[in-house]
């Protein structure tokens, strides 16, 4: 999109291309310990060579090979494990759907009482949760680079939900399939006892047995909610609006599957821990870090929600 934007011609800005896999770093086989994407998923199966072949005989060695009429976005849909072509990225014809939190304010841990639905929330309480940055939330799987044969991608988060720092909401399962393929965001209404914290959110796909495969993350660190570049502290107590970029998946969440949304303060070592002091991240001494009451609000006034790409097929 940055390229199409604002790229050096116009030539270049036209012709760009992007290809999508589920694939980690080295590891483009679409095969893991915990996820099969099938035989169709792997970049010999795509014959990804050729593909980078035939782009640079025409770019660098003007042949004439088809190169220019070929749709740009190749990606691979998660759930049906299929691969699909579009003309552009975000997809044509997305529709932005909010997914409302909803709970009795006893969303903790999957056995919470958090929900997901398209409902506005109405008079409910915010969930509430300790963080200590002594103790954070440890990464489980997602984009990290990590030693161990199982430490990226796919990962099942039933052990990450079992926390009491980790609020939990799900939709009932799903009657219908619910393609969901583009940037994604969450929206949330917070306050914290600590003058600067981190906020997480998380996308899972539940299966009917029980396993919540992680999807897609993100993370905002309070202090940088208006500006990158002019942090801002909390004032404790205080209710703010935070928008996180969840990033960006390609996923069919199928009928008797749920979509799930997790919500915290830590990702470690994924993303670096905040002390909640408001102070040098990067000097500070653990023997600084202070826990951090945190709520999140899920009212008619403070409409916390996820915002999902639908494609209506």
């Amino acid at each position: 999109m940055g390229m199409r934007s604002h790229g050096g011609s116009e030539r270049a800005r036209r012709n760009q291309r992007v290809i999508i896999g589920p694939w980690s770093h080295i590891n483009f086989s679409g095969s893991f310990p915990e996820r099969e994407f099938g035989p169709s998923a792997s970049s010999a199966a795509l014959d990804l060579a050729g593909i980078h072949l035939r782009w640079f005989d025409h770019w660098l060695k003007d042949e004439v090979n088809g190169v220019e009429e070929e749709q740009p976005i190749t990606l691979f849909v998660m759930g049906i494990d299929e691969w699909r072509h579009a003309a552009d990225w975000p997809l044509p014809d997305t529709q932005y759907r909010a997914y409302y939190l909803h709970s009795g304010g006893e969303a903790n841990t999957l056995r919470g009482d958090g929900a997901l639905s398209a409902e506005m929330p109405g008079n409910e309480p915010p969930d509430v949760y300790l963080y200590n940055p002594l103790r954070p939330v440890p990464t489980a799987g997602g984009q990290v680079l990590l030693p161990g044969g199982n430490a990226i991608g796919p990962r099942d988060q039933r052990s990450v939900e079992q926390r009491d720092d980790v609020l939990v909401y799900s939709t009932p399962p799903l009657t219908r399939p619910v393609e969901v393929i583009g940037p994604i965001e969450l929206r949330l209404f917070v306050a914290s006892s600590a003058p600067d914290t981190d906020f997480t959110g998380k996308l899972v796909d539940v299966y009917p047995d029980g396993r919540a495969m992680i999807l897609t993350e993100g993370i905002l660190r309070a202090r940088y909610r208006n500006s990158f570049t002019v942090p801002e502290l909390m004032e404790p107590g205080t209710i703010y609006a935070l928008t996180l970029n969840l990033w960006t998946t390609a996923n069919v969440f199928l009928p008797d599957h749920r979509i799930r949304l997790e919500v915290s303060s830590s990702n470690f070592p994924r993303f670096d821990r905040n002390s909640n002091t408001g102070g040098d991240l990067v000097h500070e001494r653990a023997e600084a870090y202070r826990p951090a009451v945190n709520r999140v609000f899920h009212d008619a006034t403070h409409p916390s929600h996820l915002l999902l790409p639908i494609i209506e097929q």
